[in-house]
């Protein structure tokens, strides 16, 4: 079982390795972005399935609250939070529209979407950073290694450097805690 445990940090560490030395020009992109958004007065949209789900609300509720010092709240909503409005449009269009119809309820231009997929492959999140796209919303993915039609529609995308989905999810929350300290110590 150690040898098990030390082999998973090991890949993790691995990955984190790999993901400082391809993603930082795309990490600092994503954090001026949302930077400039939180500047201007608006918005972040985070949505995501599953494990990215956890992480779109994880990463809402540290802008919102406080990731590590005291300061104003940010506006940001996690889309995959509220089970009703997720029921109602899974049961009245398809799951596939849950982001894309809450989108464009609560988004305006100069907003900014954050769609989380592992597989990049996801058509529900595909579809809500289309939306945000056509209403003129700041777009980032962060997504796995493979190179997907998220990572082609979005204004940034994080390609994490694995196909490993808990390695790809680690990496993803780590990106979500290093924008929230950069936009904690620019405010």
């Amino acid at each position: 079982m150690r040898k098990k445990i030390e082999r998973l940090i090991k890949e993790d560490i691995s990955v984190k390795n790999a993901l400082a030395k391809t993603q930082l020009g795309a990490i600092e992109t994503l954090a001026k972005m949302m930077l400039s958004t939180i500047k201007s007065g608006n918005k972040i949209l985070l949505f995501g399935n599953g494990g990215s789900a956890s992480d779109s609300i994880h990463i809402a509720a540290e802008l919102v609250g406080r990731f590590r010092k005291e300061r104003k709240a940010i506006p940001a909503i996690a889309l995959a939070s509220n089970v009703s409005i997720l029921t109602a449009i899974s049961n009245d269009y398809s799951f596939e529209r849950i982001f894309e119809r809450q989108i464009e309820a609560l988004g305006k231009k100069g907003d900014m979407a954050i769609g989380i997929s592992t597989s990049g492959k996801s058509k529900n999140v595909i579809l809500g950073i289309q939306k945000a796209s056509k209403m003129k919303l700041k777009t980032a993915v962060l997504i796995g290694k493979r190179k997907t039609r998220l990572s082609q529609i979005a204004d940034v995308s994080i390609n994490v450097p694995s196909n490993s989905t808990p390695r790809i999810q680690e990496s993803h929350i780590i990106v979500g805690h290093i924008v929230c300290e950069i936009i904690e110590d620019a405010l």
